[in-house]
C-alpha cells in the first residue's frame, strides 16, 4: 500500500489526472472493440445440418422432452445419402 501525502489540492491534481487517463484508456479500448470484426468463415457440413429445423430430432418423453436428440441426429447425419 502506497501512503499519498500533500495538500488536498494537490492531491485532487494528481487523482484528476490519474482519472481521467483510465476513463480515455477504457475508451479507446470500447472503440478498437468496435472496429474489429470476427472473420467469418464457412460452416461446416454438420453445423449446416443442425442449424436446417426440418433434421431436428427432438425427444418425445422423459426428463429432456423437447430437447434435442444429439445422438440420434449424429446417426441420421452420417447415415444420410451425400450430395
Amino acid at each position: 500500500m502506497v501512503k499519498i501525502e500533500g495538500s488536498l489540492d494537490e492531491l485532487r491534481a494528481l487523482l484528476g489526472r490519474a482519472e481521467r487517463s483510465v476513463a480515455v484508456a477504457s475508451e479507446t479500448v470500447k472503440e478498437v472493440k468496435a472496429v474489429t470484426k470476427k472473420t467469418k468463415r464457412k460452416l461446416s457440413e454438420w453445423q449446416r445440418y443442425v442449424r436446417n429445423k426440418s433434421n431436428h430430432i427432438k425427444f418425445k418423453r422423459g426428463p429432456k422432452k423437447g430437447r434435442l436428440d444429439l445422438a440420434a441426429m449424429s446417426k441420421a447425419f452420417k447415415r444420410r445419402s451425400k450430395k
